[in-house]
Formats: C-alpha cells, sequence, structure tokens
C-alpha cells in the first residue's frame, strides 16, 4: 500500500479521537527544527488568536478488541493500514516543512497487544526527536494495560499525554467494551501525575469520554470529571458526541451526534475550571441534565435571578464572573478599569463584554440597560434563547487532508 493511501486510511480514522489541545507546554529545543516554547500549539486557536494545527493520525486502525461503539473494532470490514515509524517521521518532517502543521498527535488502535502498540509509538516519536530532531509539539495516546517501562519511555518524548476514559461509568463500559478496564486508565493516570516535570509530559494529560453512546445523565458525566481534574490534575476532559458508525441492539439509535449536548458539556467544563462553579451549582438529581436552549451559566442565572441584577462597578470578581457575557478577561479589565473611572454599557462593549446577554442581569451606575419592568425570567429567556437559535448557527467539523 502506498504512502499517499495509507495517510487517507489513518487520518480519516483518527477523527473520532478528540484529545488534541493546546500545549501550555515550556519544553526548549536547542537544535533541530520546531519548538513549542514560544509559541505552543493547539487543534484550534491560541490564547492569543492564532489558528494553528497538528497533523492527527493514527499509527493503525488494526485492533484486537471489539468495541460496539468504535468504527476500528475488530468485527468491522474496513479497510485496514499501519504506518512503519520511518512513514510517519516522513509526513510529519515534509508537513512542517511546508508549514502545513505544527505538531503531532499520534493516537492507535491497539495491534498484538497494549506493549507490542507502545513500543511502536515510542519507536516512532524517538526517531522523530532523535534522528529528525524534531522539536515541535507532540500528543501521543498512551495504550492502557502497558508497561510502567514503557509508560515512562513514551512520557520522556511527547509534551502531552492522553489516556481515554471511553465511557463516563464502569457499567458503561462493561456494557459496551467490555475487553476494556477503567482501573489500567487511572494507573496512566496516576503514574504521570506522580512524574510529571519539565522533562516528563510537561504540557499535562487528558482525557476524553464519548457523550449519548450510554444512559449516563449530564450530573453522572460532569461528576466524573471533577472527579478526574480533582484526582489527576488533568489539563483537559474532552467531550466526544458520540456517532453512529455501527448497528448493534445495544447502542444508541440516533440519526446524528448530540453535539448540543457535547456544546453543553463543554460549557460546563468551562465553568467549572475557570468560573469557581461547582456541579452542584449547575445540576442536582432534581434537575440532572443541562437545558439544550439556553448555555449552563445563562440556565443557573435564571434559577437565580433573585441575586440579580449585579452593579458591575461594586461587584466583586466571583460575582462578575458569574453574569452571562462576562468571561474571566473581561471581568479582570472591568475590575481594573472601575479603579480609575466609573464605567457605563458602552464601556463594558469594549473590554469584551457580550453586551447583548450580560445587559438582562447587569446594571451600570444603578441604571438597567432595559426597561426596569423587563427583568422576568420568561422574558430573559425566550430572548437569550432567540439569540443563540435564530439565525440558526453553522455546524463544522474536523478538516479532512483529502477531499471526499
Amino acid at each position: 500500500m502506498e504512502l499517499k493511501e495509507k495517510l487517507q486510511i489513518l487520518a480519516d480514522s483518527a477523527k473520532y479521537d478528540a484529545s488534541c489541545s493546546s500545549s501550555g507546554s515550556h519544553r526548549k529545543t536547542t537544535h533541530g527544527i520546531g519548538n513549542v516554547a514560544v509559541s505552543g500549539i493547539c487543534h484550534s486557536f491560541s490564547s492569543d488568536g492564532r489558528c494553528i494545527s497538528l497533523l492527527k493520525i493514527l499509527l493503525t486502525n488494526c485492533c484486537i478488541f471489539n468495541c460496539k461503539y468504535c468504527l476500528n473494532r475488530k468485527s468491522n470490514t474496513i479497510k485496514r493500514a499501519i504506518f512503519t515509524p520511518e512513514e510517519i517521521c516522513e509526513v510529519t518532517i515534509n508537513f512542517y516543512r511546508r508549514n502545513y502543521i505544527e505538531g503531532l498527535f499520534l493516537s492507535s488502535g491497539i495491534v498484538k497487544s497494549p506493549d507490542y502498540t507502545m513500543e511502536l509509538l515510542i519507536e516512532t516519536l524517538r526517531l522523530l526527536r532523535k534522528k529528525y530532531h524534531f522539536g515541535g509539539y507532540i500528543h501521543a495516546k498512551a495504550i492502557p494495560g502497558a508497561s510502567e517501562k514503557l509508560l515512562k519511555e513514551l512520557g520522556s518524548l511527547v509534551d502531552r499525554l492522553s489516556a481515554n476514559i471511553e465511557l463516563p461509568t464502569e457499567n458503561g463500559l462493561k456494557l459496551l467494551a467490555p475487553n476494556k478496564d477503567s482501573s489500567k486508565v487511572h494507573k496512566i493516570m496516576h503514574y504521570v501525575k506522580t512524574n510529571q516535570n519539565n522533562q516528563y509530559v510537561p504540557a499535562g494529560q487528558s482525557t476524553q469520554m464519548i457523550i449519548g453512546a450510554t444512559k449516563e445523565s449530564d450530573l453522572e458525566i460532569m461528576e466524573k470529571s471533577s472527579h478526574l481534574y480533582d484526582t489527576y490534575h488533568l489539563k483537559r476532559v474532552f467531550y466526544s458526541a458520540y456517532i453512529p458508525v455501527n448497528k448493534d441492539s445495544l447502542l444508541p439509535s440516533l440519526e446524528k451526534p448530540p453535539l448540543k449536548r457535547e456544546n453543553r458539556l463543554y460549557q460546563a467544563d468551562f465553568l467549572l475550571r475557570f468560573y469557581h462553579f461547582k456541579v452542584k451549582d449547575l445540576l442536582n438529581p432534581d434537575n440532572p441534565n443541562f437545558n439544550i436552549l439556553v448555555d449552563p451559566k445563562a440556565d443557573w442565572a435564571l434559577r437565580h435571578l433573585d441575586e440579580f441584577p449585579k452593579e458591575v462597578n461594586t461587584s466583586s470578581y466571583n460575582d462578575l464572573l458569574k453574569i452571562p457575557g462576562i468571561g474571566v478577561k473581561s471581568a479582570k479589565r472591568i475590575i481594573y478599569s472601575r479603579r480609575i473611572f466609573k464605567l457605563c454599557f458602552d464601556d463594558l462593549k469594549k473590554m469584551g463584554v457580550v453586551l447583548k446577554r450580560a445587559k438582562y442581569f447587569i446594571t451600570c451606575g444603578g441604571k438597567y440597560f432595559l426597561d426596569s419592568s423587563l427583568f422576568k425570567k420568561e422574558f430573559i429567556e425566550k430572548n437569550l434563547v432567540l439569540e443563540e437559535f435564530i439565525p440558526e448557527k453553522k455546524e463544522f467539523e474536523q478538516l479532512r487532508l483529502f477531499n471526499e
């Protein structure tokens, strides 16, 4: 099989793994090509707004497991391919020199055994680092069940490592992926947390959960994520909407992936990590799923409307973060600017506040943006829903290396 055909098969197979993210790495390189210390790399946009890219491929789509939700499961009759380590290095270096990419995300199906697969990943990345002197960003997927010795070596070659939890609960994993054992994933996470430093997985670790393949509520999913963040200090938990690629009686009957639910989970994840929210603030047993019509922050505000409107000239930083339309950066700008002058609505817009959302929940100098008689839950919720769904937003998908 020619290299181009392998690339087409294994780049397309890799699109189901969502664990690509900004690096945060400070590893420096003094020779060779590529460097993550200055600009970093991410799957979509960096912190300063630049769009930067990773080559995301599988080492192989061959797999010894038969997970019911996976396109690459061993029982599927699909075209299979496997890269040699030299082929991956050749593609990565050629793409980098042409400025197509700034780094590599390398995952794999499990071929022969976890140890054998990890050895192939290590051989590939060792070649890329030592022979080709590639100093750019590398994110690799660790293989659960591989030896600690191999995990140690792999972590020394990459910037970020991911071990995918796959499904939110143990029961879901037993139902759809009975060959897999979540304790092996937790073992990887514990090892990385214990040994992480500037030379070993300097950009930290992440994981991925498939959403919608099993019946867990959003509350169960967010509690799982919160536990992983607290226990293993993960950089990111990725939520991947279940894509119906196989037919099985144990799989849900969906016409399309639950992308809006995935979006709500990501929004809630940001609230946990950057906005000082707790899972219990957003969901509870009586309200176990997010409101699809409005984002979790707005939904929380509507359920606590007695705490609003908040005066932007006097509210604390934590209170500002709870206002829909005000983010971390704009809250800091408000705190700084109001020391110098009294803020008005025009000032907020210049600071990056999304005023079309925030206007329902704030006052400036004691003044409400709208008629104060309109400060009602029904009116605010109706307008927030209209703003989000009309006009309907376009849906985006990962770029392909080759046209269909």
